[in-house]
């Protein structure tokens, strides 16, 4: 009989494209990944893997046993599950990454209602607004704020983002009001910490704008802490000005004009065929708790 180790080997080598990888995952050396994939073809009779310089593919019969392989797998997780009772209290580690100020506006304050209802499981929540190598840093999900465009992960939505043009009162005041989107050439705008252009959704359709001002940085909260303070227009998330929104200290520019809406909340994983038990009600977790109209836009 196989070895059912053999199998978590080849299925990890071929989500992540790399012995290399999949070695760091699973705590082997290439040359042991290399090995064990070897004994697994000859046991089988036949190649799974086509192995270049650059690349790993599957052939015909490998893409078929790799199907297979997965469904074993998954069912082997989920008959943990059952008779451990995972799915009422998870164990081991959670590793998670999530952009800076949503992390912490949204995710920090709730981890306690989730650690409380799972005491045997540990979360291991990093911060940055880089993209993460998921695969590479061993991470179970991240939490993204993007248009996704990597076929190579799965993606589930957790709720709609909305990006709206603001400024403070005293700002508007100083400089006025703009009235049109080529009026906000002789203002001054606070660019995002990426340097990204402004991707925006008007009355017209989708359009670029690039804007320009004094200040630069690598940071999306000092932007945030910027436009309060009156330093000039910026595109921001509701659910990062929301309260200032509400209270006055910011006021809304241009409503007819929103950023881009096919930016979404996602929560991203390697593998839908192999969903451990704690991502999958960590993501239901979070679903719910932001629900089809988040709380901060209500």
């Amino acid at each position: 009989m196989t070895n059912l180790g053999d199998l978590e080997i080849f299925a990890s080598v071929v989500t992540t494209g790399s012995m290399s990888l999949a070695g760091r995952i699973l705590g082997f050396s290439p040359a042991v990944i290399s090995k064990r994939i070897k004994r697994l073809e000859d046991r089988l009779g036949t190649r799974l893997l086509q192995r270049t310089t650059r690349q790993i593919s599957l052939t015909e019969a490998g893409q078929g046993f790799y199907d297979r392989v997965l469904a074993i797998l998954a069912g082997l997780e989920e008959a943990e599950a059952y008779i451990a009772g995972r799915s009422a209290q998870m164990q081991g580690t959670l590793k998670i990454s999530a952009p800076t100020s949503f992390g912490r506006l949204h995710i920090a304050p709730h981890l306690k209602t989730f650690m409380q209802a799972h005491p045997d499981l540990a979360i291991n929540l990093t911060l940055t607004d880089e993209f993460t190598d998921i695969v590479g840093g061993g991470y179970d999900l991240a939490i993204r704020i993007a248009e996704l465009t990597d076929s190579s992960l799965v993606a589930r939505r957790l709720a709609l983002v909305r990006r709206v043009l603001c400024a403070s009162p005293a700002y508007i005041a100083a400089h006025g009001m703009p009235e049109d989107i080529d009026d906000l050439r002789r203002h001054t705008c606070l660019p995002p910490h990426n340097h990204d252009p402004w991707r925006l959704d008007g009355p017209k359709g989708p359009l670029t704008f690039r804007p320009e001002g004094k200040l630069i940085t690598n940071s999306s909260e000092v932007i945030r802490e910027a436009v309060i303070a009156g330093l000039g227009i910026a595109l921001r998330s509701t659910w990062d000005v929301g309260p200032e929104l509400k209270d006055g200290r910011l006021v809304q520019v241009l409503p007819a004009y929103e950023g881009s809406h096919s930016v979404t909340l996602s929560a991203v994983y390697p593998s839908r065929q192999f969903l451990p038990a704690k991502v999958r009600v960590f993501i239901d977790f979070l679903a719910e708790l932001y629900g089809p109209v988040p709380y901060w836009e209500r």
